[in-house]
């Protein structure tokens, strides 16, 4: 896990590698590296978190000389063949979790490696293979390699986003990097249409950034880059293996599971056993809810009886927010070394600036995740896991009720819709009926649907804060998916692909990253995922998570049976009380009146960013 930036193009720039390297410096505390060619013309930078072959060996930019026999020109007859070597480069941001098994294949292909981790391995199979490697990587990535000989550059992510990586491309020239703050400039024009986005949304949907010279590159695409130009495709198609999974695998016998239960039993064990690949020790992120209970006790089987688990969690000293002891409870169960925070107001007021300074793209969350990662990483932890991805797989919101129910009744108002939505207009400012009633005088669209539960501000609210505050509109590429005909299977793809993508997967790596910590997700494994998508949604979906609750029965009932609930931060009551400043400038900047909480902070961190107060 690291920081990972450069340019291919030129011109020649040590003012960006120097700038690249201090900007990504927390992501990687325990090194870090330069590397140019010949002429200046490419540069890649690299800060590491060594989680995987702790020696110099694993340093990066990683190198590797191709060896290739040509004829010697000047002797045609003889047919004299000289050597020519030419370098391949790679820098490389995440885990390859079966690097293992692909090794020994290059092995016994004849490779001979310098060092005992995932990177050397990724950078011979792209040597070998380039991009037709990517569906052989079980993990999570994003990265940049380098041929000398061909003079092509290829970045890649991972199928499911979990690793990000932003590029600019511009005259030719490309630069690229984990975060978005190495690639903006004073000056650059913000696009109007990420913003009203962001504001429909409460994050920055890719492709897009604020700035209009930056792109996301999408998840499961690959961009290449040769002689100025640029071709972006994407790599992997998701499929689902209806449930075509080896359960021979399976190593505890539970004979009162039914075959879905046993499905999705033996696709989180197989997920465990990959995320637990570590030569440092791996935590957990234990809240109390169901998902980090399943971690736990995954972890357990997985490791023994005896093993030593760490687990983490926040409480706070005022008792309307905190629940602690659910988590303190949990990790007693399982034999886990607890530690927790018990946070003062002081202490979350104090971390408040902190945080504002790591947001690299505005957002409407994330504090969570900034304070129980730098616990973390105070009590020495370099790896830690989170159950992030198992709301989004097993059905755990309430947009899976309410989002088909909407959609129902925009087909069943028929005539009745436009008296139906000025009835619901007509509600106070801020109120999510207003989102309902400007959604029944549209198509009715499940995007649109989605919105009515997951959105901030209505489509008309958010055009006029994003005129109001950038004048650069682009083009939007919302990627909506192929959607399938379940509407409950809708919704969890529309919250696999979008709000776990653009909001929960971007705020875990940036705020946790922020502290040099490296944050794994078992459940948003592509193999995982793929398996249980093959499990009908009438099973998998079924409300309070059943079908994970049947799989994984050492789930203690007072975690199985206490009502679903987000964890709450008392966020707002210490930005009121010490920020103010702030949210009154969001009031100043918004042409339209905010009056929630939610949306005052989603315009005040809009406003941060685009004024570069953020990053």
């Amino acid at each position: 896990m690291c920081g990972i930036a450069g340019f291919f193009g030129g011109p020649p720039s040590a003012y960006f590698m120097e700038s690249a390297l201090r900007c990504l410096a927390s992501r990687g505390p325990d090194g870090s590296g330069s590397w140019t060619n010949t002429d200046g013309s490419v540069g890649l930078v690299h800060t590491r978190l060594a989680i995987l072959d702790l020696s110099e060996a694993g340093h990066q930019p990683m190198e590797f000389e191709n060896s290739e026999q040509v004829e010697d020109s000047s002797h045609p007859a003889s047919k004299i063949q000289n050597p020519k070597s030419s370098s391949s480069v790679l820098v490389f941001n995440g885990e390859i979790y079966n690097y293992r098994e692909l090794r020994r294949e290059l092995e016994t292909d004849g490779e001979v490696f310098a060092s005992d981790g995932d990177t050397e391995v990724l950078l011979r199979l792209l040597v070998r293979e380039g991009a037709a490697c990517l569906p052989r990587l079980a993990g999570m990535f994003a990265f940049a390699f380098w041929n000398q000989s061909t003079g092509e550059a290829l970045l890649a992510r991972d199928p499911l986003g979990i690793k990000p990586l932003y590029y600019r491309n511009e005259g030719g020239s490309l630069a690229f990097a984990s975060e978005v703050r190495v690639l903006r400039f004073e000056g650059d024009a913000i696009d109007s249409t990420a913003l009203r986005d962001y504001c429909l949304w409460g994050s920055v949907p890719d492709p897009q950034t604020l700035q209009v010279l930056v792109r996301q590159l999408p998840a499961g695409h690959i961009l290449r880059w040769k002689d100025g130009a640029v071709s972006i495709e994407r790599w992997h198609q998701a499929h689902r293996t209806e449930g075509g999974i080896d359960t021979s695998s399976f190593r505890v016998l539970w004979q009162d599971l039914s075959a879905p239960a046993v499905i999705t039993r033996v696709a989180l064990e197989e997920s465990m056993q990959r995320h637990l690949v570590s030569d440092v020790p791996v935590g957990i992120f234990l809240s109390g809810g169901i998902d980090s209970t399943v971690l736990l006790a995954l972890a357990r089987q997985a490791l023994g009886p005896t093993a030593d688990i760490r687990t983490f969690s926040i409480g706070f000293d005022d008792p309307e927010f905190d629940e602690s002891g659910i988590a303190r409870r949990t990790a007693e169960h399982f034999g886990a070394l607890h530690t927790e925070w018990k946070m003062t107001t002081e202490e979350g007021a104090a971390e408040i600036p902190l945080f504002l300074e790591a947001m690299d793209q505005p957002g409407i969350d994330g504090f969570n995740t900034w304070c129980v990662s730098k616990l973390a990483r105070r009590e020495g932890m370099k790896v830690v896991l989170s159950g992030l991805g198992g709301d989004e797989l097993f059905a755990g919101y309430g947009t899976f009720e309410r989002v088909p129910q909407y959609h129902r009744w925009h087909k069943r108002l028929g005539a009745l819709r436009p008296v139906v939505a000025g009835m619901l207009e007509s509600k106070p400012v801020a109120s999510p009926f207003r989102r309902l009633g400007a959604y029944l005088r549209g198509e009715g669209g499940w995007l649109e649907a989605y919105h009515v539960q997951r959105g901030i501000f209505t489509l008309q609210e958010a055009g006029e804060i994003a005129r109001h505050l950038a004048t650069a509109p682009t083009e939007a590429d919302w990627g909506i998916p192929d959607l399938p005909e379940d509407p409950r299977d809708v919704v969890g793809v529309l919250e696999l692909t979008r709000y776990m993508r653009h909001q929960l997967l971007r705020d875990s790596d940036v705020y946790s990253m922020a502290h040099g910590l490296e944050l794994r997700v078992p459940f948003v494994d592509v193999r995982l995922v793929e398996s249980i998508l093959g499990i009908p949604a009438a099973v998998r979906l079924r409300q309070g998570k059943q079908l994970l609750v049947e799989a994984v029965p050492e789930i203690p009932e007072w975690v199985r049976n206490q009502p679903k609930r987000g964890f709450r931060f008392p966020f707002q009551s210490w930005m009121e009380s010490g920020f103010s400043d702030i949210l009154d400038e969001a009031n100043r900047e918004s042409p339209v009146p905010l009056k929630a909480w939610y949306r005052t902070w989603a315009v005040a961190a809009a406003v941060r960013a685009i004024k570069g107060k953020a990053g």
